[in-house]
Parts: C-alpha cells; structure tokens; sequence
C-alpha cells in the first residue's frame, strides 16, 4: 500500500480548515496530519511532525503567510508549501513563489485544483493553476514594471497593511513586531517604491491590484 500524502493545514478560519481537511481526505492517499490557525504555530508544527507538504493561507493575523513560509524554508530547506490564498492577483502569487512557495492556488479556484496541487508539490513538481499561470505570463509579457515585486516577503506584508489603511501601532500588534521596526519599513518602502505619501502608497498598490480601489 502506498504512504499517504502527508499535510499540514494552516489557516486562521476553523470553517476553512474543516473544509479543506476534507476536500483532501475525500482522496485516496492524502492525509491531514496536523492544523495550524497562524503562521507561528504553523512554523512550529513543521518542526514536530515534518510533513510532506503545507497549505497555508497567505493573510493571516501574526506573522501572516509570506512570513511563515520564509521562515520554514530557511530552516527546512526541502519544505513544500502550497499558498492557499484568496488573492488572485498575479503580484501575490509572484511574491509567494519567490519567498520560496512551490505552488499557489486561489481560493476561488476549482476544488480539484487544490488537490491537484498537494499531489503534483509531493511529487516533487512545483504547481500553479492555469488562469494564475497565464495571469503572471501576462503581467511579465506587459513589462509591467511593478515596483512592489523588488520587495522583500516582509516589507511586502508591510506594504499591502499599510495601503489598507492600517496605522503603525496595529501593524506592529499584527506582525509581532516593535513600532520602531515599522516604523523603518515605513521609510524604506517610500524609498524603495519611491512614493512621498501615504496617499501614493495607496495608488501604487490599487494600480498594481494589491488593494482594491
């Protein structure tokens, strides 16, 4: 009998984990071995029970998504991480890939997607559902120089609460992190994205579809 299909399942919705657990285990093959409601506890149970592959929503409160991944992916180098996330712009799947993810799926996406992308990431391949694949195609086809691509996972967590309109304290309290700490993000992403105000920070992020104007 083959092994199955080892996951662990991160998401800060308990209705959306009970729906995913058993979307998967509807399939032969594919267990969930472990829950995770934040990014921390999500980093935490990678280190105990070692699965084959992770899905883990990429807005989440605390560390969030982007975050977790980079951190279980510097200490886990073989780590498989699926983004499970209810943005469907072509940016977020970019920023997910490149802070090391080997598949992202929207949520809005077929339930076969999300299966198909746990069995193709275990296998060793890497995976992106059709109309995200065409959609980062595109954008890259339209030279689309978009400034938010340089930034870092963290910097582009920063970037993305502060176009919604969050203050600096609450950034902090989401992210676990010092309001000095933000408070330096905030300077070096208006460098960085050269913007001078928070109203351009917000245009910047409704023109390349971060926010919606």
């Amino acid at each position: 009998m083959n092994t199955s299909i080892k996951v662990l399942l991160t998401d800060d919705h308990a209705v959306v984990r009970s729906g995913v657990r058993r979307l998967l285990e509807q399939h032969d093959g594919i267990e969930v071995i472990a829950e995770a409601d934040s990014g921390e506890q999500a980093y935490q149970l990678f280190g105990e029970c070692l699965p084959d592959v992770v899905v883990m929503d990429m807005s989440m409160p605390g560390m969030g998504g982007l975050e977790a991944l980079r951190r279980i992916v510097a200490r886990y180098s073989a780590a498989r991480i699926i983004m499970f996330s209810m943005h469907e712009n072509a940016t977020f799947a970019t920023q997910a890939l490149t802070s090391g993810a080997v598949g992202y799926v929207a949520k809005s996406s077929e339930a076969e997607d999300l299966v198909n992308a746990v069995r193709q990431v275990a296998a060793g391949k890497s995976y992106l559902s059709a109309d995200m694949a065409q959609k980062i195609a595109l954008q890259s086809m339209a030279g689309d120089d978009n400034p938010t691509q340089k930034l870092t996972a963290r910097e582009f967590e920063i970037f993305r609460l502060l176009a919604e309109g969050k203050v600096v304290e609450e950034i902090a309290k989401l992210l676990n992190i010092g309001q000095k700490t933000v408070a330096n993000y905030q300077t070096l992403l208006k460098q960085k994205l050269e913007v001078n105000s928070p109203v351009e920070l917000v245009r910047l992020a409704i023109r390349h579809g971060i926010i919606e104007g």
